[in-house]
């Protein structure tokens, strides 16, 4: 399966006060730019092969300062701690959300009004209960997200 090309000519003018506007419309006075087509292959090739392995690499620069590997070890140790202890939190604050989430969804929102006779009788507040349940959802879905992120940056460490 090949990628759809799609070219357009870009153009870009420079008005009296030195703003810059680009267009794919020709504006009176505006340069057309030749830009070279994107890469649309997002590393693979054709056939779904990683270029990587074709790819040449440029050499480290003489000039280059270089890091020996009992200093990256520690660099890498303490980046694993800071890690963990995010990853703890992170931990703490999705209890913490579920407890509110379950907290939220045993006290529904209600209301009472009085009747003429002087009684008064409760009422359920459904659109206000199920905008505070989707806040207290998107929290322990946020803290879960953290957590997923965190121990897959830790996988990639170890």
């Amino acid at each position: 399966m090949l990628p759809v090309l799609a070219h357009a000519a870009i153009y870009k003018v420079v008005d009296a006060e030195g703003r810059v506007t680009y267009s794919n419309v020709k504006i009176k006075g505006a340069k057309k730019l030749d830009l070279e087509p994107a890469d649309t292959s997002f590393g693979t090739g054709s056939g779904g092969e990683t270029k990587r392995g074709s790819q040449t690499r440029t050499a480290t620069p003489a000039g280059f300062p270089k890091v020996e590997a009992s200093t990256q070890n520690q660099r890498d140790d303490k980046r694993k701690e800071i890690l963990q202890s995010e990853l703890d939190a992170e931990k703490k604050a999705l209890e913490d959300a579920k407890k509110a989430y379950a907290e939220g969804e045993s006290h529904p929102e209600v209301y009472q009004q009085k009747n003429a006779n002087g009684t008064s009788k409760t009422f359920r507040n459904v659109p206000k209960f199920d905008e505070k349940m989707k806040a207290l959802q998107t929290d322990v879905d946020a803290h879960q997200r953290n957590i997923d992120l965190l121990q897959k940056e830790m996988n990639a460490t170890n």
